[in-house]
């Protein structure tokens, strides 16, 4: 429940979510290189008074709120780093009821959320139930490989009662997790002169065989939803060298801890048939995102679930559904511990240079984010 206090912090500091916003967005977060967008958040929360604010050894900028041991403890948390490498400002834009820029809305846009609530803490001092602990964390996205999330739950882990990551758009609550394994694959041959050492083996062409072979998996139709994916290839050396040296990055994903080890098996098998056929083939795991324990029914899960659903549901013009999906919430659910994703604004072509959202839509979403946050308040 939102207190009229509550409720005044929130339309007095409307403005100055769009402000900080604005300024997060224009500092650069690549996954494993958040060190400037970090410093600059530990450095407003000092100023907003909060206290205990320090950066970890994952790049993740914590506030520990309330903490004793031997209470539960509620984690709350969104991403600061964006799927882009850029190094340098990308540029944002405000056209009439959209902010557009690369990484607004995944998920800079409820990192600035997130802070505000922060803030709140820091000047209002409430009484909690138990531990609150607000974090701003890194490697969430790509080869990130959930760096932050996982030092952050095992930092906590003793004493996790439930994770909440603000990540996305509102239209939706994650309650499940996706699984993910992603690989370089890499394969070597004796190449040569295209016309002088015509008919020996093509690193890229063998490549192109193993890449055709994989794709004739058929994923398993047990009601789970299992995937697979080449997202990039290169190699070779000119126009008229045959290829010495061809690799890719290949992924596969499942909702379904036993659909994952299916696809594994498969992956496995077609790599050392090539082996077998005398190629050198090298496989080096990039990243590896644990698939979520079944704990659907567990009933603490299904209380926060429905909890995210409900205060969503009370603030925007529709009830969410539940999703599965590949978020920092990945963790905390392969170790049972009930956690939920959810999004506080609402926009479009996320993972593009194109991507925007409604700044009107930060609003609901500062709402959201307070009513659930407030459920820890005595």
């Amino acid at each position: 429940m939102i207190t009229e206090e509550l409720k005044a912090f929130i339309q007095e500091n409307q403005e100055e979510v769009k402000k900080l916003l604005w300024i997060l967005c224009e500092i650069p977060a690549p996954s494993h290189h958040e060190e400037r967008r970090a410093a600059f958040i530990k450095d407003w929360l000092e100023k907003q008074g909060a206290e205990g604010v320090f950066i970890d050894e994952a790049k993740n900028v914590i506030y520990p709120y309330h903490y004793k041991e031997n209470q539960s403890t509620a984690l709350f948390m969104a991403h600061i780093d964006t799927v882009f490498p850029d190094m340098e400002p990308m540029g944002v834009r405000e056209e009439g009821d959209k902010m557009f820029s690369p990484g607004v809305g995944d998920d800079t846009a409820n990192v600035a959320i997130l802070l505000m609530m922060a803030k709140y803490l820091a000047i209002h001092k409430p009484k909690t139930k138990g531990n609150l602990i607000l974090a701003a964390n890194s490697c969430e996205e790509g080869l990130g490989n959930l760096k932050g999330s996982r030092a952050l739950v095992e930092r906590y882990r003793d004493s996790l009662a439930q994770v909440v990551s603000f990540d996305g758009y509102i239209d939706e609550v994650c309650s499940c997790a996706v699984g993910s394994t992603r690989y370089r694959v890499e394969i070597k041959t004796e190449g040569g002169h295209s016309y002088f050492d015509f008919g020996n083996k093509n690193a890229l062409a063998e490549l192109s065989e193993m890449i055709y072979e994989l794709y004739q998996y058929k994923v398993p139709d047990d009601g789970s939803k299992t995937t697979y994916n080449v997202g990039m290839v290169k190699g070779g050396t000119s126009v008229n060298t045959i290829a010495q040296q061809a690799e890719m990055l290949y992924e596969f994903r499942s909702d379904n801890l036993d659909s994952m080890v299916l696809v594994r098996e498969n992956f496995e098998k077609v790599v050392e048939k090539f082996r077998k056929n005398g190629l050198e083939v090298n496989v080096d795991i990039m990243g590896e995102r644990p698939c979520g324990r079944k704990n659907s029914d567990d009933p603490a899960q299904k209380e926060l679930s429905f909890k995210c659903r409900d205060i969503i549901a009370a603030h925007h013009t529709r009830i969410p559904g539940f999703t599965s999906a590949s978020t920092d919430c990945n963790i905390p659910f392969s170790l049972g511990i009930p956690a939920a994703t959810i999004g506080l604004c609402l926009g479009g072509k996320a993972h593009t240079r194109q991507e925007w959202i409604y700044t009107e839509s930060l609003k609901t979403g500062f709402a959201i984010a307070a009513d659930l946050i407030s459920e820890q308040f005595a």
